[in-house]
Formats: structure tokens, C-alpha cells, sequence
């Protein structure tokens, strides 16, 4: 049997901001507000959120969270979801998110609602009703208007439980993985402290400097970026966590602009690193698994020797790395560098046996975690595709 999502449960997202401004969010307070952005991986990043007065929070109490709501982003990247398993405070959410709340538990388990809005059935509703949108957005009328099945609670249980298991997995293979990091990190720092370097300049060591500027205008990829056509050639974005998005967040574009963009192509070992908005977001790109290119706002470094790309990517993650970006960084109004202000940089390069002692093993196992992970993704996805 099929249920309307509007019939059983409660919708409800935040009515314009009533006059809510970004200059009112406190560095501290008791009461947070999430934004679309605070949504990674299916949970809410507490220590991303702003909070806001008491006051703020107790004039929308129709928004107010409650442990075990749904959070779905219907602005900006659309269809993001998060459940929300805790409240050590008084939460609430910005205008750019839906609450779900479960007000039919003798019909829906709230673990399958969360897993129905991950599955493939539910990412067509978004891109059907947001196809040819000037300005994406998620209504609340159609999302209220959306049916879906309900199977007996004991199925939903046993569905919710198997995705469930898997999702624990891949959190647990993150968390090795920023351990691992980790370790680079403090190798790095006793490299530094015990001054096992030399200083070179970045435009004399063995790497390739590209960014998707030197391939013209940015007009034909813009015209041609779609939602969630997978068929088509991924764009990496600047916000992709490469945890866990690999296949380029949830945008995509055609092979005539794929064709267009040679030099913005990405293979498999490059460092990505965000030069205009989050200047200094640096990504690593395990490997390609579908053809895919860069996209506006970043430049990205690749050696013919893939030990120094890998030592590169670990020194600008540092702190030392980063003091090294925001060295070369201007701007007031939009924070930017230029590729030849970061060819000029000097940069601290241990010895090769260093980098493949101290860096490379990590960085080797971080990639056989990762591959585990995309294996452990593939069959959630499988798994959603035939349960939904």
C-alpha cells in the first residue's frame, strides 16, 4: 500500500527567515541553527552549526527538532538528508531545510522513511520536479504530495537494519581514515621540528599546476550542469567530500562540455585545492571511477612521481600548509589566490625515502579503506535500488 508523505506525517520548514540575518549567528550559545551545509554523509555536523538568541529559537516553535527527525535540504544541493540522533541543545533549522517527523509509527519506521529519501526512486521526484528551474527548489506541496510504499513494519525493520549495518561500516572506515591522516600530520610536524628539509619552489619541483580557468569560459559548463543524471560526465565541485561523493557530489554535464574542458580532465592521484570562496578545502582524488572534471574555483597539482603528490597533499592539509595559502590569499569582499602567486611559494621537501617511510604507507592504506568504502557504498546502493 502507498501513503502521501503529506497524510501521515509532519512537514515543516522554516517560513522565510522572519527577518533572520546572518550577522545575528552567535560564535556560542544554547541554541544552534543547522544550515544545508551542516548536512554531511547522512548526519548532522554539530560543530559546523551557528546558534542564535533564545529569542530567535522561540519564535518558530513549529521548527524546533526533536531526537529522531528527518532533515532534508530543499535549497542549494538539493536533497540532502540527515537524521538527527541526538539534541544536546535546543536545535532548530534555517530556511533552506524541511523537518520530516515521524507521526505514524504504526505505519512507517522513521530508519526507513530516512533511507527512502537516499534511494535512487526518491533522487527522479527531486530532478522531476526541479528540471528546467532558473532557481532549484524543493516545494513543500510536492514534496507533501509524494506517495510511497509501505510494507509490513517487520520488512521496514529488517531494511532499515541491513543499510543500517552498512552505514555503521562506512563510518567506521572515515574514522580510520582521519586517524591515518592524522599520523601524516604529526610525521610532518617532527619533520618540521627536527628541520629533515630543504626549501624548494613549488614552479621547481616535478608537478603540473592546472585549475578550469585556462580552458576559457566557464559560460558552456554552466548551461550544461544537470542533477543527478549519473549517464552523464561527473563535475567535481569544491564542496565534494570525497569520503563518501566520489561521483561528483550531485551534478553532472554533458560530454560535448567534457570535451571541451581537456585540461580540467581529472585521472586518478591529483590534489585538489579550493583557490576562490573556501580558499585552501583541499581534496585528494583516490581514483576515477567514472569520466569526470574539475570544477569552477580550483586548481589542482599532480606529480609523475605520485609520492610527492601524495607528500603535497598531507603539507597543505597542515597548518603549515595552510599558513602557506593564506600567505598568498587577497581579497576582502570574495578571499582568492592566483596560480602564479602559488608557483612562487617555498615550500618545506624532506627526502624521497622520507615521503615513503613517513607519508606514502598511510596514504596507501587510506586508499585501501577507501576502495572497502566505494565497494560497501555500491551495495547500499544496490540494496536501495531493489528495496525502493
Amino acid at each position: 500500500m502507498k501513503y502521501r508523505l503529506g497524510d501521515l506525517l509532519y512537514i515543516k520548514g522554516r517560513i522565510g527567515w522572519k527577518g533572520l540575518k546572518k550577522k545575528e549567528y552567535l560564535d556560542k550559545g544554547d541554541y544552534r541553527i543547522i544550515n544545508g551545509t551542516n548536512i554531511i554523509n547522512g548526519k548532522v555536523n554539530w560543530s559546523s552549526c551557528g546558534f542564535i538568541s533564545k529569542e530567535r529559537y522561540n519564535e518558530s516553535p513549529e521548527i524546533m527538532l526533536k531526537a529522531n527527525d528527518i532533515l532534508i535540504t530543499k535549497d542549494g544541493t538539493i536533497g540532502k538528508v540527515a537524521i538527527v540522533e541526538e539534541l544536546s541543545k535546543p536545535s532548530t533549522v534555517a530556511s533552506g531545510i524541511f523537518i520530516l517527523r515521524n507521526t505514524s509509527p504504526n505505519i512507517w519506521i522513521t530508519k526507513y522513511l530516512y533511507y527512502y529519501l537516499q534511494s535512487y526512486d526518491f533522487k527522479s521526484f527531486i530532478h522531476s520536479r526541479i528540471e528546467g528551474s532558473v532557481i532549484p527548489h524543493l516545494y513543500q506541496k510536492d514534496f507533501e504530495s509524494l506517495s510511497i510504499k509501505s510494507p509490513s513494519l517487520e520488512e521496514q525493520n529488517t531494511i532499515s537494519k541491513r543499510l543500517e549495518l552498512i552505514d555503521k561500516k562506512i563510518d567506521l572506515n572515515n574514522q580510520l581514515n582521519d586517524n591515518l591522516t592524522q599520523i601524516s600530520l604529526l610525521n610532518l610536524a617532527n619533520m618540521i621540528k627536527n628541520k629533515s628539509y630543504e626549501i624548494r619552489k613549488i614552479s621547481d619541483l616535478d608537478i603540473i599546476i592546472s585549475d578550469h580557468v585556462a580552458n576559457g569560459s566557464f559560460k558552456a559548463l554552466k548551461e550544461n550542469v544537470t542533477y543527478y543524471d549519473e549517464n552523464n560526465y561527473a563535475l567535481f565541485l569544491r564542496n565534494i567530500d570525497f569520503k563518501n561523493r566520489l561521483d561528483g557530489a550531485n551534478r553532472y554535464i554533458d560530454k560535448e562540455s567534457y570535451n571541451y574542458l581537456k585540461k580540467s580532465h581529472l585521472f586518478g592521484g591529483e590534489v585538489v585545492i579550493s583557490n576562490v570562496a573556501d580558499v585552501g578545502t583541499i581534496h585528494r582524488v583516490p581514483f576515477i571511477n567514472r569520466p569526470m572534471v574539475i570544477g569552477n574555483n580550483q586548481i589542482f597539482i599532480k606529480s609523475v612521481h605520485s609520492f610527492l603528490t601524495e607528500y603535497l597533499y598531507v603539507y597543505f592539509k597542515s597548518y603549515w600548509g595552510q599558513n602557506s595559502i593564506f600567505s598568498i590569499t587577497s581579497g576582502s569582499a570574495q578571499q582568492k589566490f592566483n596560480k602564479t602567486d602559488f608557483r612562487a611559494l617555498e615550500i618545506p621537501i624532506p627526502s624521497p625515502n622520507w615521503i615513503l617511510t613517513n607519508i606514502r604507507p598511510f596514504i596507501l592504506a587510506k586508499d585501501k579503506i577507501f576502495n572497502e568504502t566505494k565497494s560497501l557504498e555500491q551495495l547500499k546502493k544496490n540494496l536501495l535500488n531493489n528495496y525502493f
